[in-house]
């Protein structure tokens, strides 16, 4: 038992886990990542619970259709919903989320930025795990060695920084689709033949040279983060920009196959998330390959208006 612990002796139930969790930098940092991921996703959860009730959830896009089956099949869950849609905070966000782009108010595009931001947290965060984990391996080595280390959470805030600008893009663009009609239905999906080039240019984009040049640096961070290493905030917080923009470059096309989906479809955000998680971890040209083939295969479908084209 180390002396550390020999202190905490005296304290019991929730006082010692919170104790002990404060004796570890790392977990606390890990414990704030995680519980930022999941407020997100609740939050997402919430927005996207708020366009369904303000028409039908199968308008969001495709996948969602099947919670407007479960509640016509469930007369508890439909009055559940009834009750939500009466809650005055939740009416708001139905209004907002059933307003077109053209007619946003500054308030409308704030919370569609929030959207964003939140799918960026929610989404991207995850993917940025091999990173993570690899700065805390040379943290601990560095911190065995008597060196001064910066927090991961100083890391993940460079990161985010740049999906946060994503984000204000990412608005940008649906309001300019939105004014020029190009979406269609609150679930602000592009039509057919947007919704395909976008289909065609993200799975293009699979096979490209930068794709797997910036998947690298994101699956395989060691190199850069060790070369790079440093003892200071600021410098950390750059570094996290940095891999940031190796991410953007990475995801940013599999990320605008949302507007062919349906921005508030949570069903696709999750789907999405895992594919570009799963993209990381495995870190293998042949798995984006295969994203992309899908994604091809799939604009040739809707393109031909053939059975499973579901944009």
């Amino acid at each position: 038992m180390t002396a550390d612990s020999g202190n905490l002796r005296h304290l019991t139930g929730p006082a010692a886990a919170l104790a002990a969790a404060s004796a570890n930098p790392r977990r606390i940092a890990w414990i704030v990542l995680a519980s930022m991921v999941v407020v997100a996703w609740l939050y997402l959860a919430v927005l996207s619970t708020a366009a369904g009730l303000g028409g039908t959830f199968g308008a969001l896009g495709p996948g969602m259709s099947v919670l407007d089956r479960l509640l016509s099949l469930s007369d508890a869950g439909s009055a559940a919903f009834a009750i939500l849609a009466s809650n005055g905070w939740l009416a708001t966000l139905i209004a907002v989320c059933a307003t077109s782009p053209a007619d946003w108010s500054a308030g409308d595009a704030a919370l569609h930025a929030s959207m964003w931001l939140t799918m960026g947290v929610a989404m991207m965060l995850p993917t940025a795990a091999p990173m993570l984990r690899t700065y805390a391996e040379i943290a601990d080595t560095a911190a065995a060695k008597g060196r001064r280390i910066v927090s991961p959470l100083v890391l993940a805030a460079g990161y985010l920084t740049v999906w946060s600008a994503f984000a204000l893009a990412a608005t940008l663009l649906e309001w300019t689709f939105g004014v020029t009609g190009a979406l269609s239905g609150n679930g602000a999906m592009l039509t057919g033949g947007l919704a395909v080039a976008v289909l065609l240019v993200a799975g293009m984009y699979q096979f490209t040279r930068q794709k797997a040049a910036c998947l690298v640096k994101c699956a395989h961070p060691f190199p850069f983060l060790f070369a790079n290493w440093t003892e200071h905030v600021r410098g950390v917080y750059a570094i996290g920009i940095r891999q940031g923009l190796y991410c953007l470059a990475c995801c940013w096309a599999l990320m605008l196959v949302m507007f062919a989906v349906g921005v508030m479809n949570i069903v696709w955000i999750a789907l999405l998330a895992a594919v570009m998680t799963a993209e990381k971890l495995i870190g293998r040209r042949w798995f984006s390959h295969l994203v992309g083939v899908v994604l091809l295969v799939w604009a040739a479908v809707v393109a031909l208006g053939l059975p499973g084209g579901i944009v």
